[in-house]
């Protein structure tokens, strides 16, 4: 991962996931549970429009083997 990370949602993680192809498993609280075609699962927090937080965001992108330049296309 290169780059710098991009201050961004829970909902913007979803929204830019979704158009990547994931399709949302289930919800549990505030937590969301997508799963790629694939079949990784990636949990995402979404805390209505609050920033996640860098390690967060890192880790998300780690579950679902994409990278901050992905990302950032796909936002």
């Amino acid at each position: 991962m290169t780059g710098r990370l991009p201050r961004v949602s829970g909902k913007d993680v979803v929204r830019a996931l979704r158009r990547c192809g994931f399709a949302l498993h289930h919800i549990e609280g505030s937590h969301h549970y997508l799963v790629s075609p694939a079949g990784r699962l990636v949990t995402v927090p979404v805390h209505g429009s609050r920033i996640l937080k860098p390690k967060t965001l890192k880790s998300i992108l780690e579950q679902a083997g994409l990278t901050v330049e992905e990302l950032r296309e796909l936002l």
